[in-house]
């Protein structure tokens, strides 16, 4: 596992936006192509952390909980925030979204999917608003012990981003144990390939949604990712969700 180093003696007085704009979008773009998944380093600082994780119980700024054991989700729960996002979430989905956006055309391409993706984020997501895809995405998600999430896919609509962020809140040499970040990657006739992602707090994870394109001796081919949370085992673990279309 590659780190992509963020910003050194990070500060809160530097700009979320500033900080995606100095990352090594070439280094995270190879580890996507290679990978599946690329980590960055201190994206967010831990004073930003904390209050992004003070949010959960202002019920007003979410739209909806969803409490993951009702629905064979795993155990935990998360919330959907609601329009208008808070900025330091909507700066963030604004500023990744188009260095992601090459990563995206060049799968899609390998994969044969006609569809690609613009540049800037607005004409994006008026697509999936025009398709009838409005409700926001970015979420919170909370684990207490004993908690845990289901592999899984956000997908949510006919148009799907891609790609879509974590962001770990809280520190794992303090506030829990266990909770790692895993993927599993299913190549056709091979066993599937797992993936452990070591976050610590304010490191984020970008990583495939669905499929990726392989590179065979016939030519690419898809393989189907999933991913969730192992279980935690002591403490407390909130975790940021930045997805990039909006659900129907």
């Amino acid at each position: 596992m590659i780190r992509i180093a963020g910003i050194s003696q990070l500060r809160t007085n530097v700009k979320p936006s500033a900080r995606v704009e100095a990352l090594d979008w070439q280094g995270i773009g190879k580890e996507l192509d290679q990978q599946g998944n690329a980590m960055i380093e201190q994206l967010l600082s831990p004073e930003e952390c904390r209050t992004i994780a003070g949010l959960y119980p202002n019920d007003e700024i979410f739209r909806s909980r969803v409490v993951m054991g009702r629905h064979g989700f795993g155990r935990g729960e998360y919330k959907y925030f609601s329009y208008p996002l808070p900025e330091l979430l909507r700066e963030l989905r604004t500023a990744v979204y188009p260095h992601l956006v090459p990563v995206a055309n060049h799968w899609n391409e390998g994969m044969g999917i006609d569809q690609r993706y613009p540049e800037q984020y607005a004409d994006f997501i008026e697509r999936c608003h025009h398709a009838g895809q409005s409700r926001p995405t970015p979420l919170l998600l909370q684990y207490g012990v004993g908690d845990y999430n289901c592999l899984h896919q956000d997908l949510y609509g006919e148009h799907v981003f891609p790609r879509q962020l974590a962001i770990l809140l809280s520190d794992p040499s303090r506030d829990f144990t266990g909770g790692e970040f895993v993927m599993t990657e299913q190549r056709p006739r091979m066993q599937s390939r797992p993936m452990v992602v070591p976050l610590r707090q304010g490191d984020g994870v970008v990583f495939a949604v669905h499929h990726r394109p392989v590179q065979g001796t016939r030519g690419a081919y898809r393989v189907n990712l999933r991913h969730g949370v192992s279980r935690i085992r002591s403490g407390h673990r909130p975790t940021l969700g930045i997805i990039f279309h909006d659900a129907t």
